[in-house]
């Protein structure tokens, strides 16, 4: 029971999502492990003797490459996601509208992140035509 005597008490659970301290968790989270997934692709890239097509799919078509760069989709995704539900959460006031525009993002996101990750795994395993 939420003891609604103290200042804190009358404030607990009253925000957009119920949850913000781990919603903002999970953005930090998520943004620390951009940094260091983007650093290492940036300077993966950079390493490489060229820039051309055949270069970069030899090297994504190594395990720890193209494992990192499906970890920077799903993060990348993830993140996105998250900030764009609290700016849903912030301005969309009917609920109704609020729960279509959500199921949206997440459908969108989910069918971004799975092409992307398929994409990915048919350069890494040869098959891309």
């Amino acid at each position: 029971m939420i003891d609604k005597g103290t200042p804190l008490g009358e404030v607990r659970g009253t925000g957009a999502s119920h949850e913000g301290v781990g919603h903002w968790m999970h953005q930090r989270v998520t943004a620390a492990g951009n940094f260091f997934v983007m650093t290492y692709f940036i300077v993966s890239l950079v390493l490489l003797p060229g820039l051309d097509g055949s270069t970069v799919t030899d090297w994504l078509s190594g395990l720890i490459p193209s494992t990192m760069l499906i970890l920077l989709v799903v993060s990348l995704f993830w993140h996105a996601r998250m900030g764009l539900q609290v700016m849903i959460e912030d301005y969309v006031h009917d609920t109704g509208n609020r729960f279509a525009v959500t199921v949206l993002l997440n459908l969108l996101f989910c069918g971004g992140a799975v092409l992307s990750i398929v994409s990915i795994l048919k350069i890494a395993l040869g098959t891309a035509a």
